[in-house]
């Protein structure tokens, strides 16, 4: 049997995996030649919550960190590679830095209802404005442990790389 990665929630608390649907995140485009600051175009992303918890319970940060979270069918339509046999078995194992998968709320034992979170694109949305869509929303999901703490994990990982010019040569 399959843990649930997820409890069912109530309220406008946020945390860290929290799951919020359908947010707006307005969408800045090349600043020399962008829009005028009064016309940035909004998309509607499903999103995750990945600032710390404490931060976000204490009233600490004005911005909160978030990320886009997809279906599996959602991430494939944006990036049409990922349909190849063996992608999707590489992210689930961790070895595509940049993307972590959870399973499905409903239905985890069904890899194809699985989500992907997609690390490389991080946004910063008003504290008030999600907690505010947080308390509209009737019941929303929140990651549960330790599925939270391996999401925080991989997060972590994924800034922490260190590229370096050269390494030391392979012993023959």
């Amino acid at each position: 049997m399959i843990e649930p990665f997820w409890d069912q929630i109530d309220g406008s608390s946020l945390r860290q995996g929290d799951y919020l649907p359908d947010c707006y995140v307005p969408i800045f485009l090349d600043p020399v030649v962008g829009p005028d600051p009064q016309n940035v175009p909004i998309d509607v992303f499903n999103l995750i919550v990945i600032t710390q918890s404490c931060d976000l319970e204490q009233s600490k940060v004005r911005l909160v960190a978030v990320c886009p979270i997809f279906s599996i069918e959602d991430f494939e339509k944006r990036n049409p590679e990922f349909k190849k046999k063996g992608r999707w078995n590489e992210v689930r194992k961790g070895r595509l830095e940049g993307l972590h998968m959870l399973g499905a709320q409903n239905n985890p034992t069904n890899n194809r209802e699985a989500f992907v979170v997609d690390f490389r694109e991080i946004y910063s949305l008003p504290f008030e404005y999600l907690v505010k869509h947080a308390g509209e929303l009737n019941s929303r999901w929140r990651l549960k442990s330790p599925f939270l703490e391996h999401f925080s994990q991989a997060f972590a990982r994924f800034f922490m790389r260190v590229g370096l010019p050269s390494t030391i040569p392979e012993f023959q």
